[in-house]
């Protein structure tokens, strides 16, 4: 199951409304920012399938940002790898969804609202960071599925690349590591990746518990290896949490 992907494209894009549904047991994750939310949520599992990088010399600052620079990264980003203009494909997130895969159920599915014709205009939004909430049930869980919906521009997307780094301090959890693939251009996308939870000492699972905010994510999203979208996210995992903040 690590590292599967399935993905599907629509020329003709309908206009979404944001809505937030839930259908799980118990309280598992709420998250702040979601209104502006333009990211990917992360858990920590090893890489996926992307197919093997020639090696590279060492990146020097000024220079592109490849794959190779990425993966031999060895704590958490403190500054953003890339500008919002990077993004000259207008790749747009619209719709986010994670299910619990062994249950089915639904933990969050979220919808942006979108214009009815997709637009060649570079959002320059500045909210590339988000909290989420979890309660301490959602270490558990061992596979999660998170569904990603997004548009392109006028330009297509050759060989989409999405890397993510998950961090307990300076501890590295797991790395995934998703070829997306090819998108036509004025498409609207769909794509599942299914998470395989790593199995954590007992010891890290309390401290993530007892010290919130301390684990998180770099989410870099590639084209042709070369990288135009960064975005990072920071997680707790405290019970108790009020299911309606954020």
């Amino acid at each position: 199951m690590e590292g599967q992907e399935e993905t599907s494209a629509e020329e003709e894009y309908q206009t979404p409304t944001w809505e937030s549904g839930v259908e799980q047991e118990e309280e598992m994750l709420v998250c702040e920012g979601v209104e502006d939310w333009n990211g990917f949520i992360s858990g920590g599992a090893t890489a996926g399938g992307a197919e093997q990088e020639e090696v590279v010399t060492e990146w020097r600052p000024g220079e592109p940002v490849g794959p190779q620079h990425v993966l031999r990264l060895n704590s958490y980003t403190k500054e953003y790898l890339c500008s919002l203009e990077d993004n000259i494909y207008n790749v747009n997130f619209s719709r986010f969804k994670i299910r619990d895969v062994v249950s089915g159920a639904v933990i969050l599915d979220i919808k942006k609202h979108q214009p009815t014709e997709i637009q060649d205009i570079i959002e320059l939004d500045t909210n590339r960071f988000i909290r989420y909430h979890f309660s301490p049930a959602f270490l558990t869980l061992r596979e999660i599925g998170a569904t990603l919906e997004f548009t392109v521009g006028s330009k297509a997307l050759n060989r989409f690349r999405l890397i993510e780094r998950h961090f307990f301090r300076n501890l590295l959890l797991k790395t995934f590591d998703f070829e997306i693939g090819f998108c036509i251009p004025h498409s609207r996308n769909t794509c599942e990746h299914i998470y395989c939870l790593p199995d954590l000492e007992p010891n890290i699972v309390e401290e993530m518990i007892g010290n919130p905010f301390e684990t998180r994510s770099d989410s870099f999203y590639f084209v042709n290896n070369k990288l135009i979208m960064h975005h990072k996210a920071e997680y707790s995992f405290t019970a108790g949490m009020d299911p309606s903040s954020g």
